[in-house]
C-alpha cells in the first residue's frame, strides 16, 4: 500500500463517505479513489467502509480502528518531511494561520510584522474563520496554528496553549444615559444594560458565550438587536444610536473615529483567554516555535515541544 491509497481512506471519512469530494481534493478521479480504497481493503482483508451498493455509507468496526492507524501514519509522514524542510532551510516556508477576525484585525499585526522581520522568507497565509472552523483547520492540517477566544482547548487532538485573557467593553455614543450613571462612579449592573437594546457578537465568536452566560444567569432576557463577526461592524451600528455595543477591549482603539465612549465592563461578565493551538504529534518547523513564542513570550521552546509530544503520547 502507499501513501495516496491511505490518504484516500482518510479523506473519504473527513468528506462525509462522499468520493466525487475526495477525488477533487485529491486530484484524482472518483474511480481511482474507489479502486485506491478496494486495494487496501484487498490487501489487508477486511473491509473498512461499510456500502450500500457501490456508495460508501459508514466505516466497519474494523475500518474505525484502522482509520486511527492511517491518520497517525499520515500525519508522521507530513513530520517527515517538516523535519527534512527545517534541516535544509529552517528558514524558508509558509505559515498557515487560522484566526478569527478579532485576532486578525487588533492583535496579530505586530506580531506578525516583528516575525517577519526575523524570518523575511517565510510567507504568511491567514485564513479568518469561526473557532469551530478554525480548530478543524488545523486538525486536517490545512493550518499549522490555530488561535481563538472559543473552543480550541474542547478538542483532544489539539495541543492548546493559554496566551493571554481580556475583557469586554460597553462602547456607547457621547452623552448616553449609561456615561452619566458611570461617571457618578456608580457600578453599571446587568439591570441597567438590559433595559437598552444592545449590540456585539455573533455567536460563538470573540467570547460570547461570556455575554449569554451573564445574562441568562442573572435571568435577564437581553435585547440584542444586532450581530457581527467584528468590532468595526458594531461600532458603526453603534455610532447611528441604535444599541449599546459590547466589543472586546483590544479593538477599543480602532472605535475612535466613530466617537464612541467607553464604560468598562470587566465586573460584568467573566474575563477571555485567547488560546493559541497545533495538532497534536506534530513537529513544529523552527519558525513556528518562533511565532508562538513571540505571540506568547511566556511560553518557552521547551515547554512548547513537551506539550505537542506529551499530547501525543
Amino acid at each position: 500500500m502507499n501513501f495516496q491509497q491511505l490518504r484516500s481512506i482518510r479523506e473519504a471519512s473527513r468528506c462525509g463517505f462522499n468520493l466525487t469530494e475526495v477525488a477533487n481534493i485529491l486530484y484524482t478521479s472518483q474511480p481511482g479513489v474507489s479502486r485506491q480504497i478496494r486495494e487496501v481493503e484487498e490487501e489487508l482483508g477486511i473491509e473498512i467502509f461499510e456500502r450500500n451498493g457501490k456508495r460508501l455509507t459508514g466505516l466497519t468496526e474494523p475500518g474505525k480502528g484502522i482509520l486511527v492507524i492511517i491518520e497517525r501514519l499520515l500525519v508522521e509522514a507530513e513530520n517527515l518531511r517538516r523535519a527534512s524542510d527545517d534541516y535544509i532551510d529552517h528558514t524558508k516556508g509558509t505559515l498557515t494561520i487560522a484566526t478569527t477576525h478579532t485576532q486578525a484585525r487588533y492583535v496579530l499585526p505586530k506580531v506578525v510584522q516583528a516575525f517577519r522581520l526575523a524570518f523575511p522568507d517565510v510567507r504568511i497565509a491567514l485564513q479568518q474563520s469561526s473557532p469551530d472552523h478554525i480548530a478543524d483547520l488545523v486538525l486536517s492540517g490545512k493550518a499549522d496554528i490555530g488561535i481563538a477566544t472559543e473552543g480550541l482547548s474542547k478538542y483532544k487532538d489539539l495541543a492548546s496553549f493559554q496566551c493571554y485573557e481580556w475583557s469586554h467593553v460597553l462602547v456607547v455614543p457621547d452623552g448616553h444615559p449609561l456615561l452619566a450613571l458611570a461617571e457618578r462612579a456608580e457600578k453599571i449592573g446587568l439591570a441597567d444594560l438590559a433595559t437598552w437594546p444592545l449590540i456585539t457578537y455573533d455567536i460563538g465568536f470573540t467570547g460570547r458565550s461570556h455575554i449569554d452566560d451573564a445574562f441568562r444567569s442573572a435571568g435577564y432576557h437581553p435585547d440584542i438587536v444586532l450581530t457581527a463577526m467584528d468590532a468595526d461592524v458594531i461600532g458603526q451600528y453603534v455610532a447611528l444610536d441604535m444599541g449599546v455595543g459590547i466589543v472586546a477591549s483590544m479593538a477599543v482603539e480602532s472605535l475612535a473615529a466613530y466617537g464612541l465612549k467607553t464604560i468598562p465592563a470587566s465586573h460584568l461578565f467573566r474575563s477571555n483567554i485567547t488560546r493559541l493551538a497545533v495538532r497534536r504529534g506534530t513537529f513544529l518547523r523552527s519558525y513556528i516555535i518562533d511565532f508562538i513564542r513571540q505571540f506568547s513570550p511566556a511560553l518557552s521552546h521547551e515547554k512548547i515541544v513537551q506539550e505537542v509530544i506529551e499530547a501525543a503520547a
